[in-house]
């Protein structure tokens, strides 16, 4: 079962929001998770220095986070480890065909009001929605 901590919550959102108001303000680029990553990958962007110390934050943040409060985020997952890989290449392709993802496009470009990530956010938010119905009430659940 999933843990309700809305004020924590309420708090990372807002760190996200401040992060890409940030990068688009200094660098003039869109906080898109998988975007950033990919000029980290070979043959690498001349903008390296930035995406990297990006990732480091998002990757150093949540460390800091549990050293200086103790406050720990348990992660369970009741889908067996190769199910997983499978996903995430799945949405690897959905990335790719969606010119973006669900950082870039429902963080960044809804708030740019981009008609692109307004219909990018709909269909991923729906198949969500359909998938978690499936899923939980059709195939009974994790």
């Amino acid at each position: 079962m999933t843990e309700f901590t809305p004020l924590v919550s309420l708090l990372g959102g807002a760190l996200i929001g401040l992060a890409s108001v940030l990068l688009m303000a200094f660098h003039g680029r869109i906080a898109g998770m998988t975007g950033i990553l990919t000029g980290l990958l070979p043959p690498i962007a001349p903008d390296w220095a930035w995406r990297a110390a990006f990732l480091g934050g998002a990757i150093i943040a949540p460390a800091l986070m549990v050293l200086l409060t103790g406050y720990d985020v348990g992660f369970a997952s009741p889908v067996p480890t190769p199910w997983v890989i499978i996903g995430g290449l799945i949405v690897g392709v959905g990335v790719f065909f969606g010119s973006g993802c669900t950082s870039g496009h429902g963080v960044c470009g809804m708030a740019r009001l981009s008609p692109r990530s307004i219909a990018a956010t709909a269909v991923f938010m729906g198949a969500s929605f359909a998938t978690v119905y499936v899923v939980r009430h059709v195939l009974g659940g994790f």
